[in-house]
């Protein structure tokens, strides 16, 4: 459950909070997640262990605290939001951008970082120490190097590809796009129809329906987030005749746009420090009677 929860707060962050400012108070986190299932318990633990972990920082002000990202957590937003909302769409230019390391095995953890930032990045392995990508990568790829301290250990080149045969053939060696095309398929078997009238759970079992377009317009997008990470952002050149990747971004957005003036308004309220302090007045009286 906690790394679940975990998983739901970051797209809460990504979507919702991070461009609002990046801060929330923990009130109306817990409204808004126990819209989409969550105790309030397993809220407030998570966001501790969170904040722990380098991704929150902590402010109190009266009864209220207030979790804000750092700038880890900001960087990691961006990133996301730019996978998810707004990849490349340059054409190829023909061009293979090659990657080769040799990483001593002392320096092995640095190695299985570097390959899990290659794949965030879109990169392919062609074998175990050379990765390849049809796009210009090099500020994001120094970037990576330097902040491994790595730049030592690893060449960059640029080529065309020299050997006979379909360009297509060498992507289907070095991506698993078969299996990410299975998971866009059932994407938008999952979410299509688009439905007329929704209805949600509270984690107590009872209707959600004023969270309905927020909890709809949520489950989407964090259903689709995993699969930008492990999508390569292949131009169309080099993707197969049947990929569904373009349809299931279109029905993504069809999603976040349709439902984007209910969701942002329940947000809002959700957030909205007066109506806390409020209905935490209430709750202080009640529990005093």
């Amino acid at each position: 459950m906690g790394s679940r929860t975990q998983d739901l707060i970051f797209t809460l962050y990504g979507d919702y909070i991070h461009p609002r400012g990046g801060e929330a108070p923990t009130a109306g986190l817990i409204k808004l997640m126990d819209c989409l299932g969550v105790s309030e318990q397993a809220v407030r633990s998570t966001l501790s262990r969170m904040a722990r972990r380098g991704w929150f920082t902590v402010r109190h002000d009266g009864r209220f605290s207030f979790y804000s990202l750092t700038p880890r957590g900001r960087k990691l937003m961006i990133e996301g939001e730019q996978h998810i909302f707004h990849p490349r769409q340059e054409p190829w230019d023909g061009c293979w951008r090659i990657l080769t390391y040799s990483i001593p095995e002392s320096k092995r953890h640095l190695r299985d970082r570097l390959r899990r930032r290659l794949i965030w990045l879109g990169f392919g392995m062609l074998n175990t120490a050379t990765w390849i990508s049809p796009r210009d990568l090099r500020p994001e790829v120094e970037d990576l190097l330097e902040s491994l301290r790595i730049r030592s250990y690893v060449e960059i080149f640029t080529g065309r590809r020299e050997s006979l045969g379909d360009d297509r053939e060498l992507v289907a060696r070095c991506w698993n796009l078969k299996g990410l095309n299975r998971a866009y398929a059932d994407f938008i078997r999952r979410y299509t129809p688009f439905p007329s009238h929704l209805r949600f759970q509270r984690a107590d079992g009872s209707e959600c329906t004023e969270g309905a377009a927020f909890a709809r317009r949520f489950r989407v997008v964090h259903d689709y987030r995993s699969l930008p990470y492990v999508d390569p952002n292949l131009p169309p050149e080099l993707l197969p005749d049947d990929w569904l990747g373009e349809q299931a971004a279109q029905l993504l957005h069809e999603y976040h746009d349709l439902l984007a003036g209910p969701a942002n308004e329940f947000v809002d309220r959700a957030l909205d420090r007066q109506l806390l302090m409020r209905e935490e007045n209430h709750r202080y009286v009640a529990v005093a009677t």
